[in-house]
């Protein structure tokens, strides 16, 4: 699940983003103070201790867009944060929108979307959303934790569910509703070297995002908004 582009519900602010194209966005800050998180802490075993067991004094630097939804009804919602247990390295799963769509058009995410009623919880939600949108087997994949729920402007309170994921498995996606699924290394998603703070400024609106541009040599993904912010997050959980 990606934030913006999206139909604007009634009452709401006007989304910013109809007219944008985020990569055009300037870059406001970039993090190369930071450091990266170390090899030994991607590892399986420490990434399921960590998100079983998260230290009880850290907190996520990105809640959402709280301003946009003060006062709103929040409909639930979950997505996958499927690492892929790779010998030759941890990836995390992403997939892009199709360019056509309403809602999210072309938008890197991951796999995921909004509960159904017959849901027992987020983490049926996120498996059920894998296994419809990409083909991701439930049985390759292993549940370890949730990170901090997060409040997208289009109205949804996302839980974000982590499992180690054992490769092996074919994707088949979903016609109409994912255009792509790719892998992108955990080590790269875990380097603040690569990941940017923009700034949208429009008339008297100023508004940043996070993005974290990849390429796998051969194509380009603009990973940026919600999915960003919540690997920032996950960063940010590791780091603790």
């Amino acid at each position: 699940m990606a934030q913006a582009p999206a139909p604007t519900p009634p009452g709401s602010p006007a989304s910013p983003w109809r007219s944008v194209d985020p990569r055009q966005v300037p870059v406001a800050e970039r993090f190369h103070h930071l450091p990266a998180v170390p090899a030994e802490r991607l590892a399986p075993g420490w990434l399921r201790a960590r998100v079983a067991q998260p230290p009880q004094a850290w907190e996520p630097e990105h809640r959402g867009d709280q301003s946009r939804v003060a006062g709103r009804a929040m409909r639930p919602a979950a997505v996958l944060v499927p690492i892929i247990d790779h010998d030759h390295g941890a990836t995390v799963l992403l997939t892009q929108r199709p360019a056509h769509m309403r809602e999210h058009a072309g938008q890197v995410a991951f796999p995921g979307g909004r509960a159904d009623e017959a849901d027992r919880s987020p983490e049926h939600t996120a498996l059920r959303e894998a296994w419809e949108e990409v083909g991701l087997p439930a049985d390759h994949v292993d549940v370890i934790g949730r990170l901090p729920r997060y409040v997208t402007g289009t109205g949804y309170e996302v839980t974000p569910v982590v499992a180690l994921v054992r490769p092996g498995f074919s994707l088949r996606l979903q016609d109409g509703e994912v255009a792509d699924a790719f892998e992108v290394p955990l080590r790269f998603l875990m380097d603040p070297r690569h990941h940017e703070r923009r700034r949208l400024v429009l008339a008297d609106l100023e508004r940043d995002f996070l993005a974290m541009p990849y390429s796998d040599g051969d194509r380009e993904f603009f990973i940026w908004g919600a999915t960003a912010a919540m690997l920032r997050n996950f960063y940010r959980l590791l780091m603790a």
